[in-house]
């Protein structure tokens, strides 16, 4: 598969500017699937997906500020929803489209569900990928424990061994599955190597586990008015069987769909989980 093309973007906060990065495929006037990862990953997750996609779609992926290519927030209080959305909208006005498809992956979907609820949004089609309005407090201080550290490595296959203890919930893959999840993930950094994320996001998210469960999210969720999908991992920690069950019932009456023997949260790169997500577009 060719390269995507890598382009960045300058936004806006209270403390300046800052730029985001994201990788495009596709033809310009195809349907966007914008594509959003999870709170310590990047936007070059989704290759595969795009891989499978691009000949239909536009695939834009962005890394979020503090993620990948992009900048480091000046501030680590800027690392919040509020900020991941005002930066989304201002990509999706640079892509100069009137509506898209999100797919969101834990904070991704976070932050699709947020857009999705206000007046005017362009999100046509929502997929949420083991997430929802209630966050499990016990996967939260999981999740807790390793974000914000900031481990260094002298090697890639240092890193990337790492990296495969921390995502044991993802369930079993190949050991081409983990290069693939490791090669925009443990990079160099002076003479050694880390993960590609800035530390100080883990501020925020800390604080937030602290003080127990997130607030629910349940009066965006009842406000979104397009076709929402849900994949969850069956053995989930973020995303309960009770929470999925809800969305299938309100706002807007989710289908859903499970993936047995996977946690939080499903990679999206095995083939058959890419089965799914294509289904997801148009069912």
């Amino acid at each position: 598969m060719p390269d995507p093309t890598l382009h960045h973007v300058t936004c806006a906060s209270p403390r300046g500017l800052h730029r985001i990065g994201y990788a495009e495929w596709g033809a310009a006037g195809s349907p966007v699937l914008l594509c959003v990862h999870g709170l310590t990953r990047n936007g070059r997750d989704f290759d595969r997906v795009a891989e499978r996609l691009s000949d239909r779609y536009r695939v834009v992926c962005p890394d979020m500020l503090g993620r990948g290519t992009s900048d480091r927030a000046s501030d680590p209080s800027l690392y919040t929803v509020a900020q991941y959305v005002a930066d989304c909208v201002t990509l999706i006005a640079r892509l100069d489209v009137d509506e898209l498809i999100w797919l969101g992956t834990s904070m991704g979907g976070v932050i699709g569900m947020t857009l999705a609820a206000l007046p005017g949004n362009p999100i046509r089609r929502l997929i949420l990928n083991d997430i929802g309005p209630v966050i499990g407090a016990g996967g939260a201080g999981r999740i807790a424990g390793n974000v914000g550290d900031d481990p260094s490595f002298d090697s890639f296959e240092d890193g990337e061994r790492a990296l495969r203890a921390r995502m044991s919930e993802f369930g079993l893959h190949s050991d081409e599955d983990f290069r693939y999840l490791s090669r925009h993930y443990v990079v160099r950094r002076g003479g050694r190597w880390a993960f590609h994320y800035d530390p100080a996001i883990g501020t925020t998210f800390k604080a937030a586990a602290a003080g127990g469960s997130a607030p629910p999210l349940w009066p965006f969720y009842d406000a979104i008015s397009c076709p929402t999908r849900v994949i969850r991992g069956s053995i989930s920690d973020i995303l309960s069987e009770e929470t999925a069950q809800e969305m299938t019932r309100r706002g807007p009456r989710a289908q859903v769909v499970r993936i047995k023997g996977v946690g939080h949260a499903p990679s999206l790169v095995p083939d058959a989980q890419i089965d799914i997500v294509e289904r997801l577009l148009t069912d």
